[in-house]
This record gives structure tokens, C-alpha cells and sequence, in this order.
């Protein structure tokens, strides 16, 4: 964690921004006094409904053709 005086803060907000996004957390200070902080947004996860993925897989057949050939015939039908 690093300390930013309020001026500097405001001139370099997107750097600090940058910064928090990245996860680090960074004080800003007032006068030498540690007024904020600004650091990563913590998002809550949905728990994952396991009944519910079952049942969505349950009904898919499987595929004929393989990841690998789906991708590579994806990547050469672009190319031409």
C-alpha cells in the first residue's frame, strides 16, 4: 500500500484508479493525515445452482467434432 498527498491524487486519479483495479490499495492524505482509501471493489459471487447445471447439461448430446477441429475450422474459415 502506498500514500498520495489529495493534490497529487487528483492530478493522477486514472493512474491511481489503474492501480485499485490491479488491487493495490493506495491511502490519500490531507495535511499528512490519511483521509481515504482508495482500493479494488470486492463483487459478491452468485452461488452456483447445482441442480440447475445438471439439469441445462443433462439434455445436451455430445458433439461430433472435437474443440481443437471446431476452433481450428473457425480460425481458417476467417482467414479466407
Amino acid at each position: 500500500m502506498t500514500a498520495i498527498n489529495l493534490a497529487a491524487a487528483k492530478a493522477h486519479f486514472s493512474a491511481l484508479v489503474d492501480r485499485a483495479e490491479a488491487g493495490d490499495s493506495v491511502d490519500i492524505l490531507r495535511r499528512g493525515k490519511a483521509v481515504a482509501r482508495l482500493g479494488p471493489a470486492v463483487n459478491a459471487r452468485k452461488p452456483v445452482d447445482l441442480a440447475a447445471m445438471r439439469a441445462l447439461t443433462e439434455g445436451m448430446s455430445p458433439q461430433a467434432e472435437s474443440a481443437g477441429d471446431f476452433v481450428r475450422g473457425m480460425r481458417e474459415g476467417d482467414r479466407y
